[in-house]
């Protein structure tokens, strides 16, 4: 898509479930590129997105995570961060976060169920590029090392989620 970021980007069956009226891989790019700009990123990057639906989603979250349910996204960060955006951690072990064939800095896996997707931006209110940019921007924070695990950290996560939608004009109500 861009020299500076790429995307391995797959559909499954049940991820072509919706008209998305957008180009869901252009729209990952952006997403994904407007958060490692925000976050500094030094490195050109990769990472790979699946989108797929209900059943595959519940089988990843139930053997990855051990929780036998569906849900909306998934991320698998490539690099371990002592803390969010933590670059030159990654920079330190060069050998397992950069590809070797191009040298960029593997980010790691997003996996979104369209479904769900789809029925939460009905759920919500807001158009589906809304709801599919949150989700991407949700995912792509994790794989810098952010999560919410606890009040202040779910805090700053939606913060940041909302900075980089609002950058992009992105919005509820503006769809």
């Amino acid at each position: 898509m861009t020299e500076d970021l790429l995307i391995d980007f797959e559909e499954e069956p049940e991820g072509r479930s919706l008209n998305f009226g957008f180009d869901p891989a252009e729209t990952a790019v952006r997403v994904v590129g407007r958060v490692l700009e925000l976050e500094r990123c030094p490195f050109r990057c990769e990472f790979s997105l699946l989108l797929t639906g209900d059943e595959r989603t519940r089988e990843v979250n139930r053997d990855a995570r051990g929780i036998d349910s569906v849900t909306d996204v998934l991320s698998f960060p490539v690099c371990g961060y002592s803390k969010p955006a933590a670059f030159e951690e990654a920079e330190e072990d060069r050998g397992g976060c950069f590809d070797p064939e191009n040298g960029f800095l593997i980010l790691g896996d997003i996996l979104i169920n369209a479904e769900q997707a789809g029925r939460q931006a009905l759920e919500y209110g807001h158009s589906l590029l809304r709801e599919y940019a949150f989700l991407v921007a949700h995912s792509a924070l994790h794989l810098v090392g952010y999560d919410h695990m606890t009040e202040d950290d779910e805090r700053l996560m939606i913060e940041k989620q909302n900075l980089v939608l609002d950058s992009l004009n992105i919005r509820r109500g503006n769809e």
